[in-house]
């Protein structure tokens, strides 16, 4: 049951989210590419305005067989605290989110994720490259405390 009200929100979240309209990085604002690390998988990337931003996953362990990750962010931009020689932007990003970890054999897992990364956005091109560390407090089915990184690319629409 718990993992129909998860699915049903996250769809939610996304779908409002995609209406709602942005002006970052100028006409780009929604970015859907992949993350490599703990977890691997699909990621996507929805910018508010130009500081605050929306960020899903949905991903596969490495570290747990049969687990899945449904995962997503409100993340914040700080632009200029690393000035690069061009018009390329890196901003240090940091957030809060919720993901789940859907297991085979055992209790689904529900937590808080921290998301704290570095974002390089190029102004001329598309694309981004960042990459992220996570520290993540689970809730349930019992507390306990853990740490994920990911580096990954987007393609911005």
């Amino acid at each position: 049951m718990i993992r129909y009200i998860v699915y049903t929100l996250f769809a939610a979240t996304l779908l409002g989210a995609a209406a709602t309209p942005a002006s970052a990085q100028d006409d780009k604002y929604f970015g859907i590419g992949f993350i490599v690390g703990e977890p691997t998988g699909i990621d996507a990337k929805i910018f508010l305005n130009n500081t605050n931003a929306l960020e899903f996953g949905a991903a596969w362990s490495l570290d747990h067989d049969d687990a899945f990750h449904l995962q997503g962010d409100y993340l914040w931009h700080r632009y200029n605290l690393i000035d690069l020689d061009s018009q390329d932007e890196l901003p240090l990003y940091f957030g809060i989110g919720a993901r789940m970890v859907l297991l085979d054999e055992a209790d689904d897992v529900v937590g808080i994720r921290f998301p704290v990364g570095l974002d390089y956005l190029f102004y001329n091109y598309p694309f981004d490259i960042f990459a992220a560390i996570v520290p993540i407090l689970d809730v349930a089915p019992e507390t306990d405390v853990d740490l994920e990184g990911c580096i990954g690319a987007r393609f911005w629409f």
